[in-house]
């Protein structure tokens, strides 16, 4: 392993204050040493500034701290974050979610083994204040025809060769892309011939509660089946993969209580399977 890896981890932050601390307390629980945190507050209205403010005087030598002047989204927040990144590999985290201790040495090992994969990710454990309640899966070395069901990568748990992700031009700030900024960005590097790897075991913690479910809109799905149209041409797919870009809206018309149910039981499935 190349000790002197760094990992410039992108975090952006809105409104999660209640959680901030525990999600750095993770970072700083890593058994990899060698990590920037960069955090952009996107115009956050409750403590969150403040909490992470706290967290960058207590470790000025690991912490660097942006701030958008209002919300602009998490893609050109996510941009600020590239723009100060110094690591050989950036990696993603959110404000309320975990990263597991081994996960940078974990991922770094592999990097540093695998010229040819731009990019490593692993399924999710999803929690919320009742604990653990669901585990995830994902395909180890995805293939174009792997984007046709949903995004073959998890967003948080990622980390990407910060030449490549600076060689698409980072994330898409096109309104368009609006919450379904990693399944663009995944499909361009796709395009541009870089591959992906997903590591099997999960390394990472995602917090699917209440406000997850209330941050699932119509609105949205529209930006993912717009994101899924484009990418499914943009990797020279079989035209009938195009019928799949519509499930991200049928899957919003659902009435709420049976989208978490479906969502929750898939999810405890994978959790008990052997």
């Amino acid at each position: 392993m190349g000790v002197n890896n760094t990992v410039s981890v992108l975090m952006g932050v809105y409104n999660c204050a209640d959680t901030l601390a525990e999600a750095i307390d993770s970072i700083l629980a890593q058994t990899y040493p060698h990590w920037e945190l960069i955090l952009c507050d996107d115009g956050s209205t409750d403590d969150t500034y403040a909490v992470a403010e706290g967290y960058r005087d207590r470790f000025p030598h690991k912490i660097k701290l942006l701030k958008n002047g209002s919300n602009l989204g998490l893609a050109p927040t996510l941009n600020r974050c590239l723009a100060a990144a110094t690591g050989e590999y950036c990696a993603r985290m959110d404000g309320d979610d975990l990263s597991l201790p081994t996960r940078f040495a974990r991922q770094v090992g592999f990097l540093d083994h695998r010229s040819d994969i731009a990019l490593v990710s692993t399924p999710m454990l999803y929690f919320d204040q009742r604990g653990d309640w669901g585990r995830g899966a994902a395909v180890e070395f995805p293939g174009p025809m792997d984007f046709v069901r949903g995004t073959p990568f998890c967003h948080g748990p990622a980390m990407v060769r910060t030449e490549a992700l600076r060689a698409v031009g980072g994330y898409s700030t096109r309104t368009s892309r609006r919450r379904a900024e990693d399944y663009d960005l995944w499909f361009r590097m796709y395009a541009a011939g870089r591959r992906g790897c997903n590591l099997p075991d999960p390394l990472y913690k995602m917090r699917d509660d209440e406000n997850a479910l209330r941050r699932r809109t119509l609105s949205f799905a529209l930006h993912e089946a717009a994101v899924r149209f484009h990418g499914y041409a943009l990797l020279g797919l079989p035209w009938w993969t195009r019928l799949w870009a519509l499930r991200p809206i049928c899957v919003a018309l659902l009435p709420a209580p049976l989208y978490r149910a479906l969502h929750r039981a898939a999810l405890r499935r994978r959790a008990v399977s052997p």
